[in-house]
């Protein structure tokens, strides 16, 4: 049964990098770059196992439709780790963005993230993971002032928000609590290779959700598209997605991460394509 829903899933994420390739070579280009960019951000839901049991079960359904905001805590306790030693050992800064509730916790993870080798961009993915369209704007804000206080704790005032859900909403309460930019509503249809400014905050936009299926023909190929037309490429996962079984995230890594930033970093040594996070690709706009 595991079986034929992978061989499922799999065969509905190679359709998805086909659409979005023909999409993507379609599309005229929106304002160029000086050059390409290839742009990673992490949604990290959960963080820790410790957060579903402080919630005793009140927030599954907005964490994950099948397993329990616990689960996926306990997954994400042992893939974010490999996560990290995958981009540093590459080099390669990314976005993180991070649960403020795991600021709560004992737990090492931004800790870990904020002492890495590599300058990663530590965001933040809301306080509770509550969707921020069913938030009010005094619910809103008190879940950004948490936030604010638990990185406060780690030197951390994040620039870069990634909402749950990817429903957005109270963009001017970001802007005042210091953010510069997020990741816009993707999805089939909707996802691009552009930055644009919305108000005072810039949308980072989502052009592919990466997961367990990785076909080099199609990605590989968006990866160019990027470099020759100077355009922001903007891959996101969650930790959950490297996951399928005990042990298998680094069988995983090495299968889709490795891959797709071994074609990009060929494309980076020939000068036209960069490496950037959601905050640091806001710098070359501005």
């Amino acid at each position: 049964m595991a079986s034929t829903s992978r061989k499922i899933h799999e065969r509905l994420s190679v359709l998805s990098q086909f659409c979005h390739l023909f999409a993507f070579s379609l599309r005229k280009p929106k304002a160029q770059l000086e050059s390409g960019a290839l742009i990673t951000s992490i949604d990290i839901d959960v963080g820790s196992r410790l957060i579903g049991k402080i919630n005793n079960g009140k927030n599954d359904l907005s964490i994950h439709e099948r397993l329990s905001e616990c689960r996926v805590g306990e997954i994400e306790e042992e893939t974010i780790p490999l996560i990290l030693e995958f981009f540093d050992l590459i080099e390669v800064p990314v976005t993180f963005a991070v649960r403020g509730q795991l600021a709560e916790t004992r737990n090492e993870t931004i800790r870990m993230l904020s002492r890495s080798s590599v300058k990663h961009d530590i965001g933040a993915h809301g306080y509770y993971h509550r969707p921020f369209k069913d938030l009010s704007r005094a619910e809103a804000q008190k879940e950004l002032e948490l936030i604010s206080k638990g990185f406060e704790k780690f030197g951390i005032r994040p620039k870069s928000f990634v909402f749950p859900k990817n429903k957005i909403a109270h963009l001017p309460l970001l802007h005042k609590f210091g953010y510069k930019c997020y990741r816009g509503e993707g999805g089939l249809p909707r996802d691009g290779m552009y930055i644009k400014k919305v108000g005072q905050l810039y949308d980072v936009h989502p052009g592919f959700h990466l997961g367990c299926t990785y076909n080099p023909i199609f990605l590989d190929r968006i990866i160019d598209i990027s470099a020759r037309n100077r355009l922001p490429f903007h891959v996101w996962f969650h930790p959950r997605d490297l996951y399928e079984t005990k042990g298998s995230t680094r069988i995983n890594i090495n299968r889709v991460l490795l891959r797709l930033y071994k074609h990009a970093r060929k494309r980076a040594s020939q000068e036209n394509l960069k490496f950037e996070t959601m905050s640091s690709i806001i710098d070359m706009c501005t």
